[in-house]
């Protein structure tokens, strides 16, 4: 009986097989990691510390002007109705969707009301997971806040400093 050389045998190649295959698996996921990375952190911030501060007493001026405003979101399709409380009219709004990992999905949006107080605009794409809606004044001097989980078929209560 003759033997046959070792790279024609069944043994030295699973043997081989085994890491190799886990080296592709590695530098796959290494791969797919790399191209989908997730923003936890932020890089200025130092900055948005800072700025947590002007955003506190924005919600306390949307507190003492009474404001309140529910968001409804039906695919791309979003409608905010915003009570104006003390203000003499329905203003120009600047409304942020910040979605809470994926950077890139982050969009805002200014708006102005219909003739029934309603403000209405399209996202970029069907909304999904847990974001973060911000709803200022134009000018800045306000700012009405809230979180959702997408897509929900309930409104979501947007507030100030003080929820409810």
């Amino acid at each position: 009986m003759q033997k046959k050389p070792w790279y024609k045998q069944f043994w030295p190649w699973f043997v081989i097989a085994l890491p190799a295959s886990s080296v592709v698996y590695s530098l796959t996921a290494v791969y797919i990691f790399s191209q989908n990375q997730v923003d936890l952190v932020a890089e200025d911030y130092y900055k948005k510390g800072k700025a947590i501060n002007v955003d506190i007493s924005r919600l306390r001026v949307a507190d003492a002007l009474k404001l309140h405003a529910t968001v409804a979101v039906e695919e791309n399709q979003i409608a905010v109705k915003f009570d104006k409380g003390e203000l003499r009219s329905n203003p120009n709004l600047r409304v942020t969707f910040t979605h809470r990992t994926l950077a890139n999905q982050d969009f805002t949006q200014m708006v102005s009301a219909d003739l029934k107080g309603t403000y209405h605009f399209n996202s970029p794409e069907p909304l999904q997971g847990p974001w973060f809606i911000e709803v200022e004044a134009f000018d800045g001097d306000w700012m009405l806040q809230g979180r959702v989980n997408l897509p929900t078929s309930d409104p979501i209560a947007l507030y100030g400093q003080n929820k409810g």
